[in-house]
């Protein structure tokens, strides 16, 4: 135990300088940053600059930047200056305060000093609970500057939904850093709020720009202590494990891709690109569309007659779902899809009615045999599969079908070994073409909307009828009471 204690006690106070492999060059950017920033050695005047309505303080620009490297540090060319420039903002010693591309410009762009507390020679990690708990507060700030950008406020979304059990801990903390924030100076409040954004420009970059933070996985070999310490930027303990970036994931070492790995990625990738993607706001309107459609249906959503199944012991309602005499509820739910059709052994039967009318019953038939062929035993399988070909897809077949020269080549080679799967291609290219063309006819078509009339009208055509044979027997008993009253009338006389 003691050992241990020692152990965690040296991860924990581990120099810096051992740690990461770049601080090399951090302190070698660092010296310069510091040279730059001292008036008094020749560096470049940091001043406040005058705008139309306000004051820009402690900046400076970039072609006084380039000249002070070119002066001191004996570059001659200044395409390599602004190089050497962009590589120390890349790094976030510098940043301009107009975007937040971290390059260096030879003009007046206005460029800020990092604060030594964000300098990466800090060795910081930040968790994805400190980048929500910045986007968070920037959400809290009504500041035009702090708008969240469109990649930011997806990030924030991500985040929010990654630690939705302890949000309201996140929401807190950005919401006591507001409170402190606003009893600071607004120069110094407006200097910092772009530190602390540069930051994360550094650490969260822009899509498209480079993350300088990951680290060269040959550098991280070289580390004398792989245990590395994690820092959180507002002081937020880490109370699990840390869950990757939303934006950046680092790389992990493998071994050398061979010819076989390579293929298999480009073909990965070529069915990646193929694939239809679809909005999840989609997905979820035509879930909820779904949903409304089908609620009628869902026996524990809505009451059924004569009576619910699930929760009472009558059947009678399986009965009638089963019956070839389909009630309006039924024929209604045959135009939701052909896959609801074909579901229904009425409509299944009435489709093929539609069909052979059309003289195009082949198509059903072909399918209702797959159909079967998948539910055979399996010593069956063969014989069948062989007499379907016969009657549909051989040469002279008494019903023959249409079907496109890929998917009879694929059903030729699998029946050289037949399988209950081997009109798979057949059957769905036939399916596909019912649904296109004869199910929307058969839709519009007399068969179907007489049916679904029919049913509409059936009870109202009962209580019509109930209403004429009481009307009917009403005036022959009143023709009967008329005639005895005369008859009485005229003996009396």
């Amino acid at each position: 135990m003691a050992e241990g204690s020692r152990d965690q006690g040296g991860v924990g106070t581990t120099d810096p300088e051992e740690d990461s492999p770049n601080m090399i060059v951090y302190r070698k950017i660092e010296d310069i940053v510091t040279r730059i920033q001292d008036e008094k050695a020749g560096g470049v005047a940091i001043r406040t600059v005058k705008s139309f309505l306000s004051k820009i303080p402690s900046v400076v620009s970039g072609a006084d930047i380039v000249q002070w490297l070119m002066k001191n540090l004996s570059i001659e060319d200044p395409a390599e200056a602004i190089h050497l420039g962009s590589l120390v903002a890349a790094h976030g010693y510098i940043f301009p305060i107009s975007d937040h591309v971290l390059t260096l410009k030879d003009d007046g762009t206005l460029y800020r000093f990092q604060s030594p507390y964000f300098w990466p020679s800090n060795c910081w990690e930040p968790e994805n609970t400190d980048y929500a708990i910045y986007l968070c507060k920037r959400t809290m700030q009504n500041k035009a500057r702090l708008e969240l950008a469109d990649y930011e406020a997806e990030n924030l979304a991500r985040l929010q939904r990654a630690f939705a059990r302890k949000w309201e801990f996140i929401f807190m903390q950005a919401e006591a850093q507001v409170k402190i924030d606003r009893k600071k100076d607004k120069a110094d409040r407006k200097i910092l709020d772009s530190q602390e954004r540069a930051f994360w420009d550094v650490h969260r970059p822009v899509p498209g720009c480079v993350n300088t933070t990951e680290m060269d996985i040959r550098k991280c070999r070289r580390e004398r202590n792989p245990h590395r310490v994690k820092k959180s930027v507002y002081g937020v303990p880490d109370d699990g494990q840390s869950q990757p970036s939303p934006i950046h994931i680092s790389s992990q070492p493998t071994r050398k891709a061979t010819r076989e790995d390579v293929q298999k990625e480009i073909t990965f990738l070529n069915i990646q690109l193929d694939r239809h993607c679809m909005k999840v706001s989609k997905v979820a309107d035509s879930l909820m569309s779904y949903t409304e459609q089908f609620v009628e249906y869902d026996p524990f959503v809505s009451a059924t007659e004569p009576s619910n199944p699930w929760i009472s012991d009558d059947a009678s309602f399986w009965d009638l779902e089963a019956s070839r005499d389909p009630s309006q509820q039924r024929v209604k739910k045959w135009g939701f899809s052909l896959e609801e059709a074909l579901k229904d052994p009425a409509g299944r039967d009435q489709f093929l009615k539609f069909l052979e009318s059309e003289f195009s019953s082949e198509n059903l038939r072909f399918w209702l045999a797959v159909q079967d062929l998948k539910r055979r035993p399996l010593q069956e399988v063969s014989s069948r599969a062989q007499e379907i070909w016969q009657e549909f897809l051989a040469e002279g077949a008494p019903s023959s079908i249409n079907l496109d020269s890929h998917s009879f080549e694929r059903t030729s080679q699998n029946l050289k070994d037949p399988g209950r799967y081997s009109y798979e291609d057949a059957q769905e290219h036939i399916f596909k073409l019912m649904k296109s063309d004869s199910y929307a006819r058969f839709l519009r078509s007399n068969i179907y909307q007489d049916l679904l009339l029919a049913r509409k009208k059936q009870p109202a055509d009962t209580e019509q009828g109930r209403r004429t044979s009481l009307e009917k027997f009403t005036r022959s008993v009143g023709k009967s009471l008329t005639g005895k009253r005369l008859t009485g009338l005229m003996q009396s006389s």
